[in-house]
């Protein structure tokens, strides 16, 4: 009996042991279920692979925007030979479709001159300027300018396309328009708004036409010999005073014609006062 009640109580606290550490060991395995990756382990676990595609690019925009250039240049240089100058000038015009709009020349003290204003394609505005700078030592001016318009052509262009769609607008309330003071009233805001399309387009038009065609102003002259100067100077002031004496002298002729009453009236009373006073004498 003693031996049967050793071995029920050895037993009873072994079971009891048991029990006490289930809870210990069941804690240890929740906690080991639920403790969450390391992001560093996750991020060496997810390293590329070589074989796999890279991703696509971001897309590019289509739309580019093209840059308006207004394009001017000023020149100023001598020269041996005016004429041969000018016609060099008139053959790199011709090869680059350029024309000559303005063309005067003239003569001061020390040089004869000429001044020319030509419109050049902007695509051969380059080439114009290599061509007439050919032969030319040196450029007393040369001035060349390039101002973009981009920004200016865009806002234009986009004011313009608003004031359209506008006008469509009133256009379609127009049509359901029924009376006569909602027609009038509908009217007056379309031709207000035409009015400003008109504008907008001859701002617009005027803009491409300096776009697509640059300004290239030049001046060349050659210098006179001192001496020849100073001899076309004297004949010019010579003649000039000659001619200016003559007409000094037709005008007085002129006027002295255009009061002739007066003066024959101012004859005869002197006339008379003279023989008044004549008989007063002894």
């Amino acid at each position: 009996m003693r031996h049967i009640f050793f071995l029920s109580v050895f037993f009873l606290v072994f079971s009891g042991c048991n029990k006490s550490y289930e809870p210990e060991e069941a804690a240890m395995s929740i906690q080991t279920v639920k403790m969450p990756a390391k992001a560093e382990d996750v991020a060496y676990d997810k390293s590329p692979n070589p074989a796999s595609p890279l991703p696509p690019p971001p897309p590019k925009n289509k739309q580019e925007i093209e840059q308006k250039i207004i394009k001017e240049a000023t020149l100023r240089f001598e020269t041996d030979n005016l004429e041969n100058t000018f016609a060099q000038i008139k053959k790199a015009a011709a090869t680059s479709k350029a024309r000559i709009i303005n063309d005067s020349e003239g003569k001061d003290f020390a040089t004869l001159y000429r001044n020319l204003t030509v419109k050049v394609p902007s695509q051969n505005f380059d080439r114009f300027i290599n061509d007439i700078s050919k032969g030319v030592s040196y450029f007393e001016v040369k001035t060349i300018s390039a101002e973009d318009v981009t920004e200016q052509y865009i806002d234009l262009t986009s004011r313009l396309k608003t004031k359209k769609k506008l006008e469509e607008r009133y256009l379609e309330i127009l049509k359901k328009a029924n009376k006569v003071s909602e027609i009038l009233e509908i009217e007056e805001q379309i031709s207000t708004i035409r009015e400003e399309i008109e504008s907008k387009q001859g701002q617009l038009k005027y803009l491409e036409s300096r776009i697509s065609e640059s300004t290239v102003t030049i001046e060349f002259y050659k210098t006179i010999p001192e001496k020849e100067g100073i001899k076309i100077s004297y004949s010019s002031k010579l003649l000039t005073s000659i001619k200016s004496g003559f007409f000094s002298l037709s005008d007085l002729l002129l006027s002295l014609l255009s009061v002739w009453p007066f003066i024959i009236l101012f004859c005869l009373l002197a006339y008379f006062i003279r023989k008044r006073f004549k008989r007063k004498k002894p």
